[in-house]
């Protein structure tokens, strides 16, 4: 894949509104997680407005002030594309409890297009090997930064997945994601 103004766009959008976020429990800047995402899209196609949906996935969901960002900006700014793809992976409601929000974010799964999904599987790939490198590293206290339990996100994980390859079983992330969900089962 070519670096392209439009990536450099999107890099630079998402750097502004995750800048003064960290991951979960860790003093890592939010921001990798997005440009992890991007990445692991760069390794599976050439298709720009994927990369860069990959790379502004959570600028809607969250962003920095919440609600600075939304579908018409990305639109305007990058292109409907985008927008779309951005806005498929995004969680609908943040006041829902945490598994109501992804119970509802599961059932939308059979309603994604290919290019939503890649999206939203490089999105969870990252999310679960950085899970496993931290069980790896602090064993089950990592669950304690999380608003669910140990079993709940385990649980949640063990039917995303299935969930991902039946939607769409020649999706090109569906073995890393196999092999990720052995590892937190295991």
């Amino acid at each position: 894949m070519t670096f392209t103004p439009l990536i450099h766009k999107s890099i630079t959008l998402a750097t502004r509104v995750h800048q003064n976020q960290t991951r979960k429990g860790k003093d890592v800047p939010y921001i990798t997680h997005p440009l992890a995402v991007g990445l692991i899209l760069a390794r599976v196609t050439n298709d720009e407005n994927i990369i860069c949906a990959g790379i502004l996935h959570d600028t809607i969901e969250d962003c920095e002030p919440y609600g600075s960002v939304i579908k018409e900006f990305l639109e305007k700014e990058f292109n409907g594309e985008i927008a779309q793809m951005v806005n498929a992976v995004t969680e609908q409601d943040k006041t829902l409890p945490w598994m109501e929000r992804k119970m509802a974010a599961l059932s939308h799964i059979k309603d994604m297009d290919h290019d939503s999904l890649l999206v939203k599987s490089a999105d969870v790939l990252h999310n679960l090997v950085e899970l496993n490198e931290d069980i790896k590293t602090h064993g089950d206290e990592v669950f304690s930064k999380f608003n669910a339990s140990k079993a709940d996100t385990i649980k949640r994980y063990s039917k995303l997945i299935p969930e991902i390859k039946k939607a769409w079983d020649k999706n090109p992330l569906i073995s890393d994601l196999e092999i990720a969900l052995e590892q937190l089962l295991a």
